[in-house]
């Protein structure tokens, strides 16, 4: 009878082995990530590998406890996965608040700053590669042509002037605000899905808790 006994069990057992298979996915795309050199910043790679070591911590926890049916790891994993869906559902709702202007002003005040930060440094080194843009709002052309990690590739179709130098050598305020606010939208509706599916847990978590599994002793104490 599915809502019963084994169907609970079941279902968090796929619930947490999805979250089994995310924190891979972070881990590894941290990983290779710092191995490709396409992020130099070790913080911020780390930062991605220790989220998905997190969650895979999570998740363990939550195949073992529902295994087990051990009710003081599954409380512990309710309230460590409520507490990780309040995080995460603000944090995506503040990403969707988040305007084009405001990503733009935030940015431009960390990357003008005064700052001999190596981790500011590097991620600005990493912003200019990836996006392929010099500066924030000086666009020197001689600089553009002694760096090669600022110069764009060959114009795509959207470009309306595909002989124009200066589309291969544009300033980070140009593209950099509108990226980083298109990223925003997408993990923050991508992030309001995931939250949803952690209360999920916590209520499959908590009926499954609450329910007697048959095969038990009857005089257990539960």
């Amino acid at each position: 009878m599915c809502g019963g006994f084994n169907c609970s069990k079941n279902s968090l057992a796929l619930l947490n082995i999805l979250f089994l298979l995310v924190s891979f996915v972070l881990i590894g795309m941290g990983s290779y990530a710092r191995a490709t050199s396409i992020i130099s910043s070790f913080e911020i790679a780390g930062g991605i590998i220790a989220s998905g070591l997190f969650l895979f911590l999570i998740s363990f926890l939550g195949l073992f406890a529902g295994f087990k049916h051990h009710q003081v790891l599954l409380f512990f994993y309710i309230v460590v996965l409520f507490l990780l869906f309040i995080i995460q559902f603000s944090v995506s709702i503040a990403c969707l608040a988040v305007s084009e202007k405001q990503v733009e002003n935030a940015i431009e005040k960390v990357w003008t700053s005064d700052s001999t930060d190596g981790l500011k440094n590097n991620t600005i080194k990493d912003a200019e590669k990836y996006f392929t843009c010099c500066g924030w709002e000086t666009n020197n052309s001689t600089e553009c042509q002694q760096r090669k990690e600022c110069q764009s590739p060959t114009p795509t179709v959207s470009d309306t002037v595909t002989t124009d130098r200066q589309l291969t050598c544009r300033t980070c305020s140009e593209v950099i605000p509108y990226q980083i606010s298109h990223a925003l939208e997408a993990s923050g509706g991508v992030g309001l899905f995931f939250s949803f599916t952690e209360m999920l847990g916590v209520w499959l978590a908590v009926r499954f808790r609450n329910q007697k599994d048959p095969k038990a002793n009857p005089s257990q104490f539960l």
